[in-house]
């Protein structure tokens, strides 16, 4: 029986789900709810107005009902006018709720597809299962079902048992236990190598939008796989890899060189992640700007030689920022076309467009 604190506490939750779901926009384009995560947990500010009442004071005298009074005469103080009150008012309460609960709420939202990860047949994981059944073994795996089984069995076959006095009693050789197996599972795995333009036309604003969108694409790709690795790489007219850190609030200045970025990246894949063996997903966050065409035309061949080849899918969000020109999105449209198979773009326009750029790019399931 399920116990009615079990009932309320389930009640809770749903209440709880249903309020987020409805300002799941709101949550997630905040920065401030990801400076709230705990290790699994993220806080959740719910609004909270206690139920009104009556509240009797000493006054023996005066108030509704009492003395004279004309029509329309207004009841109590005039706006703006009293002292202070002794009264509860308006609340925020924090519920904690998990990150995975968060991004499926999210997939709900957006109605994003489950991933289909690729079949590694070279990687194999080993699982201990207790599927076997022997003769021997320690207490604590004795199978009682099939102990009681086998003791029955040997009684009816010797005439022993009695159906209407049916005590089944089992000897030493009728104990069975569980025996341990080792199975050997495909296992799949999955990389996201987060690439960001930090020059000097991507501002604060810029990054922060990469960094929140990043946080929850992140969440969904967790919930798809359970091996999920992280990789971060900045760049202005030099790339480097960086931990999350750094690339979230680093500040550089200077020109923009993106193929320095794609370089390092592929180097990663080639000495690190075997394509045929990981699910690969380069993200590139830039405001569009590039140092020369030549540079736009060599990322080109790179995304088309050997990108295209390696992952699961290129995505490319272009946040807007008033000093960027937006040309490297017009590049890759002219260049791909806006449906390529392996190629995902998104325009960033400012914080309330990252739930939409999320669906762009997560809405595949590739």
């Amino acid at each position: 029986m399920v116990l009615k604190i079990e009932q309320d506490y389930g009640r809770f939750k749903q209440i709880i789900r249903g309020h987020v779901k409805k300002e799941l926009r709101k949550y997630i384009t905040s920065g401030e709810l990801i400076g709230k995560q705990g290790k699994k947990l993220v806080s959740i500010p719910i609004p909270q107005i206690d139920i009104p009442r009556f509240r009797y004071t000493d006054k023996q005298s005066g108030g509704v009902g009492q003395g004279d009074g004309d029509t329309g005469t207004p009841l109590g103080e005039e706006d703006g006018v009293g002292t202070a009150g002794n009264a509860e008012g308006y609340h925020i309460v924090e519920v904690d709720i998990t990150l995975e609960e968060m991004a499926e709420l999210l997939g709900e939202e957006l109605e994003l597809p489950k991933i289909l990860p690729k079949k590694c047949e070279k990687i194999n994981s080993e699982k201990n299962v207790y599927r076997g059944i022997r003769q021997a073994g320690p207490q604590s795996l004795r199978h009682f079902r099939r102990t009681y089984k086998q003791a029955l069995k040997r009684q009816i076959v010797s005439g022993v048992y009695n159906p209407e006095n049916p005590i089944v009693t089992p000897f030493a050789e009728d104990r069975r236990y569980r025996s341990l197996k080792i199975v050997h599972q495909p296992q799949t795995k999955a990389v996201i190598i987060y690439m960001m333009d930090v020059s000097g036309s991507m501002g604060q604003d810029q990054k922060e939008i990469v960094r929140i969108e990043s946080f929850w694409i992140d969440a969904w790709l967790k919930l798809q796989y359970k091996g999920l690795e992280t990789r971060y790489i900045i760049h202005d007219a030099v790339a480097r890899e960086v931990d999350a850190e750094t690339f979230f609030h680093t500040r550089e200045s200077g020109g923009t060189i993106i193929s320095s970025a794609y370089k390092l990246a592929l180097k990663m894949i080639k000495e690190d992640y075997d394509p045929d063996q990981w699910n690969i997903y380069p993200f590139h966050f830039s405001d569009g700007d590039n140092w020369s065409g030549s540079d736009t035309q060599e990322c080109l061949e790179l995304l088309q030689k050997d990108f295209f080849t390696f992952c699961n899918a290129f995505c490319y969000g272009q946040v807007e920022s008033e000093y960027g020109s937006g040309q490297f999105l017009k590049d890759l449209t002219e260049r791909f076309g806006a449906t390529h198979e392996k190629l995902i773009t998104s325009k960033i326009e400012n914080r309330d467009k990252i739930i939409d750029s999320i669906k762009t790019f997560l809405g595949k399931g590739k």
